[in-house]
């Protein structure tokens, strides 16, 4: 999560107040079990392409998951807070800027350099990488599967600041600007070669591909052609165009990458009426929160078509290894204001797909599929994340949980209370997790699984629990006015697919020198606040990346700890110390690897932010000039590739 649209949405601050009561936020509940067996070796050869695609084992890494390091895992000396405008990285590594906005992921044909001045036209920015990278996975290479100097990155491209896309900002506004600003959006796959001991874009490229705000995608799953989803240019509701605000992402263990579609209802317009279905989702009277794209995108004006918010707010399956298939919007895992999706396999082999919703008081999902994962990659599982069981987790107070299912005709989910079909639960999800009570959190956000077994989920913050009107505090969301955020884990009954669970939280973020209870927490080594990415590495560190925002950081208890960065958590001990502090005004988002661990790739989004950036396009550049070092540049997002000087696997 980039921007703090969320701070604004207030359409759920009475209805259904959380049930639970609150607890010692120390308390710890240890927990027995092991990890459920993984599936390894599930995908064969891919048709055409003479390569494996490296498995996705519970913890979302290339390797297969045995049992975690017994040695020392963090193996490098902590980094100190930081106020530079820089990617500052422990000595011994090097941290070299990659693929930033506006460079040509490399299709074929003439690709348009940047233009410093923003010049570029939209046919243009459809050629080149998109604004704000977030979600990120390395895909081993398609010629060469074991190889770890080349292979496809694919990330995504959350949102559009328009006070630096283009030349004049938002002076002046048109067609050509709404069609630039939505190039800018959505997922970019390039292909990358390591040379010369320095990662290089392969241009052109036969995977490279841009998929933007108007990309035609296919709907699948229990909405597709409901007719809450069909609108005036598309009668069938089963073809949308266009993805948007993707911010986190997953990968499947047959080959393909999932991004999710975050906050899309601030890109609507509403009218003065509004449904009940659409104040429940945030959507307001007037002008959008941020984005003009209605005044020239009619689609965008929720007043003429009603529906369109409906075909947004979806996980999106991509198939990195094919530039000519369309992506798809599986609406069987559900609508939401989806932060990521993680995969985990259970010992029968069937897909769980962990997924948080970034927004105060919603909810945490996950989804089971019906059927086993097939051997041969993408083909034999395209239809795999259409048939199973979404459900939304309600945690208990006495440290167990159970997940509670999205299903029609189940408990209050019937057409008596307003959920006419599956179809209709899965487009309401909100509405039926309201419905059957399930725990209202702290805008879950990132989601990764260990090799123990242990889900981790990422609570950023919210400053409105507790206040008046506001859900209180619980057992799982401990703290009033939760301005630092924190950790919960869990580990299903069982095995992934099991209905209850046992909880408790990893780590309360703060810092432990700060007198105030509710900002000190109890992180044992390296403060930091506002948790947001997630990723578990090869050998078990549990990578956490930060997102305090830039309206807040400088001020109060955000004081002291300078820029967002990235810490690694060694998950036996609680050890946590920081890897990385990035430069002025961004947030660090996405985290993989090579298979072998020697490289990790992260995002650097939205260096130099700052409330004014959307109207001001010099604001930013005199908060931050990274990575050009070009001071009549601007600012751009980029990937970052982290490497070890000597070699070997990053971290230790």
């Amino acid at each position: 999560m980039a921007k703090d649209f969320d701070t604004m949405e207030d359409s759920n601050r009475s209805a259904n107040l959380s049930i639970h009561e609150v607890s010692d936020p120390a308390r710890r509940v240890f927990l027995r079990g092991g990890l459920g067996a993984v599936t390894t070796g599930l995908l064969a050869p891919l048709a055409g392409l003479g390569a494996a695609v490296g498995v996705a084992t519970v913890s979302g890494c290339a390797t297969g998951a045995g049992a975690m390091d017994t040695g020392p895992l963090l193996g490098f000396k902590s980094v100190p807070v930081a106020t530079s405008d820089a990617v500052v990285v422990p000595e011994g590594y090097t941290a070299q800027p990659l693929a930033p906005w506006g460079d040509p992921v490399g299709l074929s044909g003439e690709n348009a350099a940047f233009k410093w001045d923003a010049s570029n036209t939209a046919a243009e920015q459809e050629t080149q990488m998109g604004m704000h990278h977030d979600g990120i996975h390395f895909y081993p290479h398609p010629l060469d599967a074991k190889s770890n100097t080349m292979g496809l990155l694919v990330m995504n491209h959350e949102y559009a600041d328009d006070g630096l896309l283009h030349t004049d900002g938002m002076k002046t506004w048109n067609a050509q600007k709404v069609r630039k600003a939505q190039a800018a959006h959505g997922v970019s796959v390039i292909e990358i070669e390591l040379k010369n001991n320095r990662w290089e874009v392969v241009r052109p490229s036969p995977w490279a591909r841009r998929i933007t705000a108007y990309t035609p995608m296919e709907v699948s799953g229990p909405a597709a052609g409901h007719a809450m989803m069909r609108t005036a240019a598309d009668a069938n509701g089963r073809r949308v165009l266009g993805t948007l605000n993707n911010c986190g992402s997953g990968i499947t263990p047959w080959g393909t990458y999932l991004t999710c579609e975050e906050n899309f209802i601030f890109y609507f317009r509403g009218g003065q009426q509004l449904s009940d279905h659409h104040r429940r989702w945030g959507l307001r009277s007037g002008e959008p929160v941020g984005y003009r794209w209605a005044e020239h995108d009619a689609r965008f004006n929720a007043e003429l078509h009603p529906n369109e918010p409906n075909r947004f707010g979806w996980v999106v399956e991509i198939d990195p290894y094919n530039p000519s298939s369309t992506p798809i919007k599986r609406t069987s895992l559900g609508r939401a204001a989806h932060e990521g999706a993680t995969i985990a396999v259970t010992r029968a082999k069937r897909a769980v797909v962990y997924m948080g919703e970034d927004a105060r008081f919603e909810y945490i999902y996950k989804f089971v599929t019906r059927d086993a994962i097939k051997p041969g990659g993408a083909q034999p599982n395209a239809e795999l994340l259409d048939h199973g069981t979404l459900y939304v987790a309600r945690f208990d107070a006495n440290g167990k949980g159970q997940w509670l299912p999205l299903v029609h005709g189940q408990g209050p989910l019937t057409a008596a209370s307003g959920f006419a079909d599956q179809g209709e639960v899965v487009i309401k999800t909100r509405q039926a997790s309201d419905a059957l009570g399930a725990t209202k959190m702290d805008r879950p956000e990132w989601i990764d699984v260990d090799k123990q077994g242990w889900v981790y989920c990422t609570l950023t913050n919210n400053s409105n629990r507790g206040q008046a009107n506001m859900p209180a505090v619980d057992a799982a969301n401990p703290r009033a006015n939760n301005t630092m955020g924190n950790i919960i884990r869990w580990k299903d009954t069982g095995d992934f697919d099991g209905l209850t669970f046992e909880w408790n939280h990893f780590v309360l973020a703060g810092d432990p020198a700060n007198e105030r209870a509710d900002a000190k927490g109890n992180v044992k080594g390296d403060a930091f606040a506002c948790p947001d990415g997630l990723w578990t590495d090869y050998r078990g560190v549990l990578w956490i990346q930060t997102d305090m925002s830039t309206s807040a950081m400088g001020r109060g208890d955000l004081a002291r700890l300078g820029n967002n960065g990235m810490l690694a958590a060694d998950v036996r001990t609680g050890e946590i110390r920081r890897f990385l502090t990035g430069p002025n005004g961004c947030e660090i988002t996405g985290a993989t690897s090579t298979p072998d661990g020697s490289t990790m790739f992260i995002n650097i989004q939205h260096p130099g932010e700052s409330p004014s950036e959307r109207s001001n396009p010099d604001e930013p550049r005199r908060i931050s000039n990274w990575p050009d070092a070009n001071p009549a540049g601007r600012p751009r997002s980029a990937t970052v590739a982290i490497r070890r000087t000597g070699g070997g696997p990053v971290g230790t």
